[in-house]
């Protein structure tokens, strides 16, 4: 699961949103050009408006966005939109350059992960005058609120969860993941597919060296997140010896991927990805990026939600955002773009599911009965995962070296190269010596 860090968490990442968000696509760059709207979309002005909008994603979100942005500007032929895509990591690496020299777009993508931290840093433009009455659920709204305002758009709903090869453990004669599933459960379910499989395959990874699937675990029994509030450590030992006391049992059994093979995994690979490649039977998912798999693996997939616990488990919230630069000159205009990105039919047609399920209901109805598999799926784990989830705990700003050293020791655990009590206090001492640097702030 560090992978899913990486995008859905997006320190992650994420993912959380990655992290989340696809990558595996090239950047590339393009002109486009529109009279402008208000926030409630009516005509307004007519003198020339340049802005320049980014994003990341795949190559079919890019093409479906670029023709978007043409719809746009052939409705508002006074607005001319310069584009920028590029795939998650040279995005994220992109957008940090521009926002220490404040050159950052008009127009931008923002992840669940990262908004609080060039929220809070005044990169972004409060949104809260932008209506979105009818269009978003309020809850939704409020939900993302940082401080009181709204600093993006949500175009999109995610959720976490599990998707499973049906085809394989049933005719295996495995008892398949049930809905609301519990820890008990899932662990049950690695050691009857252990005895049941094949020698080189598995039920599960071995998910212990990544943070946030430890922090599923953790929230699931009530103990609140790794980083409360992005500044206090939280991390509950007992229950933190009793997850990976239980992997360190499954590397012993065999129950888990050895882990030179657990380590070359790479998500969304044809070859190396850990359920693609025929390797494992499960692996964690998003509402954003299961499509990929069922891609991968066409009907052979299915989806559940994530084990939980006794105060549930998983997330299920709005991760992916179209958000305005603080320094932009064309505020006004870029919020009418912004708005009329989730709400103009046609517009919504042309991006389909490239981000995910609309966050527009109406938008997503007039899409459905024309969607395939591969786009219903999302769906299909939404539904799954929203009764029991908990909310979203990407790493919060300034715990990216904590990140890091969960991940390097866990490894190095996962490798008999030191023990848990050694990657314990390293992971403690690495955590209270942020927690201490951030109290100083």
């Amino acid at each position: 699961m560090s992978q899913r860090t990486k995008r859905l968490s997006a320190l992650a990442a994420v993912t959380l949103s990655g992290a989340l968000a696809l990558a595996g696509c090239s950047g590339g760059s393009a002109p486009a050009s529109g009279k402008s709207g208000n926030a409630d979309g009516k005509k307004e002005g007519s003198g020339p408006v340049n802005m320049k909008i980014m994003w990341w994603g795949p190559d079919a979100r890019h093409q479906a966005t670029l023709k978007a942005i043409e719809l746009y500007q052939q409705q508002n032929g006074n607005v001319k939109f310069t584009s920028e895509y590029l795939d998650w990591d040279a995005y994220w690496t992109k957008l940090t350059t521009l926002a220490a020299s404040k050159s950052m777009t008009d127009v931008l993508q923002m992840d669940g992960a990262y908004i609080q931290d060039y929220a809070k840093r005044g990169l972004l433009e409060d949104l809260s005058d932008v209506d979105l009455k009818g269009i978003v659920d309020p809850k939704i709204l409020e939900n993302l609120k940082i401080g009181g305002k709204l600093y993006g758009i949500p175009l999109s709903h995610n959720g976490s969860g599990i998707v499973f090869n049906k085809a394989e453990l049933e005719a295996a004669g495995i008892k398949l993941p049930a809905k609301d599933w519990t820890w008990d459960d899932y662990f049950a379910f690695a050691k009857e597919a252990r005895s049941k499989l094949p020698k080189d395959k598995y039920g599960i990874s071995d998910s212990s060296t990544g943070w946030d699937w430890y922090q599923f675990y953790q929230t699931s029994y009530g103990k609140g997140p790794v980083m409360v509030d992005g500044t206090k450590f939280n991390l509950d030992k007992d229950l933190w010896y009793k997850f990976n006391q239980t992997y360190e049992q499954f590397r012993k059994d065999g129950v888990v991927p050895p882990a030179q093979v657990q380590a070359a995994f790479k998500e969304n690979d044809p070859k190396s990805d850990p359920m693609a490649s025929g390797t494992v039977m499960t692996r964690g998912a998003t509402v954003g990026s299961v499509s990929v798999l069922e891609g991968l693996m066409p009907g052979k997939v299915a989806v559940v939600n994530n084990p939980v616990g006794p105060s549930g488990g998983g997330w299920a919230q709005s991760t992916i955002f179209l958000s305005v630069s603080s320094s932009s000159a064309n505020k006004a205009e870029a919020k009418k773009f912004a708005r009329w990105f989730i709400t103009d039919q046609e517009a919504g047609k042309i991006l389909g599911t490239t981000r995910g399920i609309p966050i527009n209901q109406q938008i997503y109805k007039t899409l459905e009965p024309n969607l395939k598999k591969t786009d219903t799926i999302g769906k299909d784990l939404l539904e799954a995962a929203i009764g029991k989830a908990l909310p979203f705990y990407p790493a919060p700003p300034g715990w990216e070296d904590y990140v890091k050293t969960y991940q390097t020791e866990m490894e190095s655990v996962m490798f008999g190269k030191q023990s848990l009590d050694q990657a314990y206090e390293k992971i403690v001492k690495k955590g209270k010596d942020i927690e201490a640097k951030l109290s100083k702030k």
